[in-house]
């Protein structure tokens, strides 16, 4: 009856009571050394990493953006097939706009004056034939550039081929021109005009900076060191920045990037806040498979003879893509970002306890933990009996003070 009156005491009074625990002040040049590094360490990724490097005192936005492109040049070509011939913007643009990017036609393989009639198949489909026999009426192959009529006909004096229905004389078989066609389209210019939003902090801006006036437009192209902010760009410059050829690539064609960088801190002023261009060719360019090299497509011009007949003209032409990528990221400080961060780094100061404990354990040996304490306190005190889990307190060894 007394043991059970007694433990209702002591617990009733532990219920009530607030307890501390003791500080250990260990004079030990290891230890204390230990101790300040482990801290330092905690202290410098809070500030060097969290605040300055990532800036975790500030919340977060990615960009918005719209991008619309205005192409303009002048070619002049001379070929036997066309004659002296000048191309303009609505030429060699294809087609005149697209999504976040744009066409220019760079090369040309033209087949002239096609009409729907027949005539023998290309010998480089694989359809050869000796007799009518070796002919299907009405059969269509993706190889093949028509519909079989089932004759055998000359496709020259020593080769024969199943004559087609289709677009008549066929498609020219050839490699395109080299130097290219439209080698002058090195020299023109695209107006790149880039509009971003960053919504969460109802920041809007355009990459034609407030300084830039229309006289300046008029006039200016992009230069990294003398006109960094001129939105105009030449396009050989872009590709030699990407460490390419222009008069090369134009050849079979292929695919640039340009990227556009947003990275802006809102807590400074909003003119610090500008696009970076970066330039990359984006196809595959592999020396050793190099199979269906660059970029082309098919497209032909119609219109009637003297016959009144339908006709065209067949364009398969080789160009260079531009793809416009726009990408970014704004901050601005956040109290909720901020007090997670530093809540974060304050958690963990107490690595460094845990890591003091651990370290001063083996450089003291003598040293006893806190769960021997409480058990050595148990034994010298016996003025009352507490439970385990309310003692808080620490054995101080001869070379320790308490505090």
């Amino acid at each position: 009856m007394m043991k059970q009156r007694s433990f209702c005491t002591s617990l009733w009074q532990c219920y009530f009571e607030y307890s501390t625990p003791k500080i250990l002040v260990i004079r030990s040049f290891k230890v204390g050394t230990l101790n300040r590094f482990t801290q330092a360490l905690v202290i410098a990724y809070i500030i060097g990493y969290v605040c300055v490097l990532k800036k975790g005192y500030q919340d977060t936005d990615t960009v918005l953006s719209s991008v619309t492109t205005k192409v303009k040049g002048i070619a002049l070509t001379n070929t036997s097939d066309l004659g002296l011939r000048i191309w303009d913007v609505a030429d060699y643009v294809i087609p005149p706009q697209e999504e976040n990017s744009f066409f220019v036609l760079t090369n040309l393989i033209i087949t002239l004056n096609q009409t729907q009639s027949r005539c023998p198949e290309s010998n480089s489909t694989g359809f050869y034939c000796t007799s009518d026999r070796d002919c299907r009426v009405g059969l269509r192959d993706t190889r093949g550039n028509g519909v079989q009529t089932g004759k055998c006909v000359n496709y020259s004096a020593d080769v024969k081929t199943c004559e087609v229905w289709a677009w008549c004389p066929l498609e020219m078989d050839a490699e395109p021109p080299v130097p290219p066609m439209l080698g002058d389209a090195e020299n023109f210019t695209v107006l790149i005009k880039n509009s971003i939003r960053y919504p969460k902090f109802n920041f809007n801006k355009r990459n034609i900076l407030p300084h830039v006036n229309t006289s300046y437009l008029e006039h200016c192209v992009f230069n990294r060191i003398t006109d960094p902010d001129c939105p105009i760009f030449r396009l050989k410059d872009m590709v030699t920045e990407a460490e390419e050829d222009f008069q090369t690539m134009a050849v079979h064609g292929g695919v640039m990037g340009v990227q556009i960088s947003w990275e802006c801190n809102l807590d400074m002023p909003s003119s610090w806040c500008v696009p970076k261009y970066t330039f990359r060719r984006l196809d595959n360019k592999d020396p050793v498979n190099n199979v269906a090299p660059g970029y082309n497509f098919r497209f032909a011009k119609y219109y009637k003879n003297g016959d009144n007949q339908e006709t065209r003209t067949l364009i398969k032409g080789f160009g260079i893509r531009f793809d416009v990528m726009v990408f970014g990221q704004a901050g601005k400080f956040n109290i909720v970002p901020t007090l997670v961060n530093i809540g974060a780094g304050l958690a963990l100061l107490g690595l460094v306890s845990l890591i003091r404990w651990n370290g001063a354990k083996k450089q003291i040996p003598h040293m006893h933990s806190p769960l021997d304490a409480h058990e050595q306190e148990q034994k010298t005190d016996s003025s009352r009996w507490f439970p385990p889990y309310c003692l808080m307190s620490y054995c101080v060894p001869g070379d320790l003070h308490t505090g």
